[in-house]
């Protein structure tokens, strides 16, 4: 029985010390964990919204009905794309088409032109507005880039109306003259 009271009184000893041992450590020692927390921001850029839904520069009848040349007078209101805006640093382009005869597709008689040159502008998005004149042989500054993220109106416009050929041929007659500007706006590299 000895030998029992014995063990009894070392196994409680034992215990007595563990539990001790195993209190110390937790009171003493201090453990962190860290994490990290991590994501991606891809590069996106928009054009925004139109801000008139039709989309279209209607000039009405081009020309001067009473002398068959091209108005001197064309206009028509801008366009805004409203909320564009690209995360990273962008390039605006602009490109247009010269507005051209779509039915009247014969090389016109002397005299006649079948297409208006024009000049197509965006602007607002960098100092310098995007332009691209149908009639240039090349176009510089049809795009224009920004160093940093942006967010912000594109004013598109058009003007500098001009009979394709010169101001002395009168646009052939047709009900459908059509043209097209493109404004694009891309992450840049």
């Amino acid at each position: 029985m000895e030998r029992l009271r014995l063990f009894a009184l070392a196994g409680s000893a034992f215990f007595a010390v563990a539990s001790t041992a195993a209190a110390a450590q937790q009171a003493s020692d201090t453990d962190s964990k860290s994490f990290a927390v991590t994501g991606t921001v891809p590069t996106l850029c928009s054009g925004g919204t139109l801000s008139d839904e039709a989309g279209t520069f209607d000039l009405g009848v081009l020309i001067d009905t009473t002398t068959g040349f091209l108005r001197t007078d064309l206009a028509a209101p801008a366009k805004v794309l409203s909320g564009a805006f690209c995360s990273a640093r962008s390039t605006i382009s602009v490109e247009a088409t010269r507005i051209s005869a779509q039915n009247f597709t014969a090389t016109p008689p002397d005299g006649f032109s079948r297409q208006v040159d024009y000049v197509a502008t965006a602007s607002g998005w960098t100092p310098t507005a995007a332009s691209f004149d149908t009639a240039a042989a090349n176009n510089p500054n049809a795009s224009q880039s920004r160093d940093d993220a942006f967010t912000g109106d594109i004013t598109v416009s058009i003007g500098g109306f001009a009979t394709t050929g010169g101001s002395n041929l009168r646009p052939v007659a047709d009900t459908a003259y059509r043209g097209l500007v493109t404004v694009t706006l891309s992450a840049a590299n």
